[in-house]
């Protein structure tokens, strides 16, 4: 019952690091509150953006140039599909944060990319009906992740490794060295904690707030082709900012990336309301009329959100964290793994994780 490291919570960033630790040679546990890639937390839906274009800051830039190498050698070492490179492409005014910030990144790190006025938008992308003031920043090497696919291939990949995973076996009290489940208590020399929503209950003690909030995952038979399309994130003057995908898998997903309510784990409302749908449907029609033909089905996930929306990723004596992902960390999921490998094995990283560091947040509670 004793171990190099237990890692508690194996949805993305989890099961990264126990197939990063597992693979550099420690006796790894890892344990999970539900089944392998549930849909009970952040880490499900079919698909999520990755890009490198990154306008919430160029500081992120680095970690997504590795995350897209890591990307390509968990489909080699797995044999899964799990990085489709389809395009993607930002749309909003000129000088909106989006535009400005993903420009920012571009040029400071020479990423490829075009910009691309209204009327190119409308005629390399049919289904956009742009304002004319509107411009598209388009990013070729960008795409979508398959999460689901990603956490499974990750645990597939511990498990080769020597990692010991438990299921359905949620974790009930911890301290470093020590991790207590309703099974068994388990003894390591450092403990990994990964918990995605569940940071206020397994991490009030760092002193940082974290904010939960619902959001919906819209699923539609759409009017106008999408099979060949980029992802893409919009940044509408009104507010009413979404994001979306091409077809995948018989249906187009669309989502608000702002907004939803403020829940927990334990009260989130699962259930998906008549004007929800209809609130999706009417921000999409103007700039993409064709997108929500016909509705499918939709899925509530979770966001766990800090104050300034940067993660959290942190290692203290015998004890490293990762959470407070806010909605945009599934494509950091591989280098996020081998970040915590590094914190825990050198007590260091060479990735530049100082915008992460949860002093910034104590306090503000």
């Amino acid at each position: 019952m004793t171990y190099d490291v237990i890692v508690i919570g194996l949805g993305g960033m989890g099961s990264a690091a126990a197939y990063r630790l597992a693979q550099r040679g420690k006796r790894v546990l890892g344990l999970e509150k539900f089944t392998p890639a549930h849909a009970h937390g952040s880490s499900h839906g079919g698909s999520r953006v990755t890009r490198q274009a990154y306008f919430e800051d160029p500081a992120y830039v680095p970690l997504l140039l590795r995350a897209h190498e890591m990307w390509d050698q968990i489909e080699q070492d797995s044999g899964e599909h799990v990085f489709h490179r389809v395009g993607g492409v930002i749309v909003g005014d000129q000088d909106s944060g989006a535009i400005t910030g993903s420009r920012a990144s571009v040029e400071q790190f020479g990423l490829k990319h075009e910009l691309l006025d209204a009327s190119q938008l409308r005629a390399r992308f049919p289904a956009f009906r742009p304002f004319d003031s509107e411009i598209g920043l388009y990013e070729p090497g960008a795409g979508f992740v398959v999460p689901e696919t990603a956490v499974e291939a990750h645990l597939a990949l511990a498990a080769r490794a020597g990692a010991e995973l438990h299921f359905e076996e949620p974790v009930t009290h911890w301290e470093p060295g020590r991790v207590t489940t309703a099974l068994a208590t388990y003894e390591a020399e450092h403990v990994v904690v990964c918990p995605g929503p569940w940071a206020p209950e397994l991490l009030g003690e760092l002193g940082i707030p974290f904010e939960i909030e619902r959001q919906v995952q819209f699923y539609f038979t759409p009017d106008d082709d999408f099979r060949d399309h980029p992802v893409y994130i919009w940044d509408r003057a009104d507010g009413t900012n979404f994001y979306g995908f091409p077809e995948h898998d018989g249906a187009v997903k669309v989502a608000f990336h702002s907004g939803g309510q403020i829940c927990t784990p334990g009260t989130i409302d699962r259930a998906v309301h008549a004007h929800e749908v209809e609130a999706v449907v009417n921000a999409t029609r103007p700039p993409m009329p064709g997108l929500a033909g016909t509705f499918q089905r939709a899925a509530a996930c979770m966001y766990t959100n800090t104050a300034d929306r940067h993660f959290v990723i942190a290692r203290e004596e015998g004890v490293t964290v990762a959470c407070g992902f806010s909605g945009h960390g599934f494509k950091f999921v591989p280098v996020v793994g081998e970040i915590l490998a590094d914190l825990v094995i050198d007590g260091a990283t060479r990735h530049p994780i100082g915008l992460f560091d949860p002093a910034r947040l104590r306090g503000l509670r």
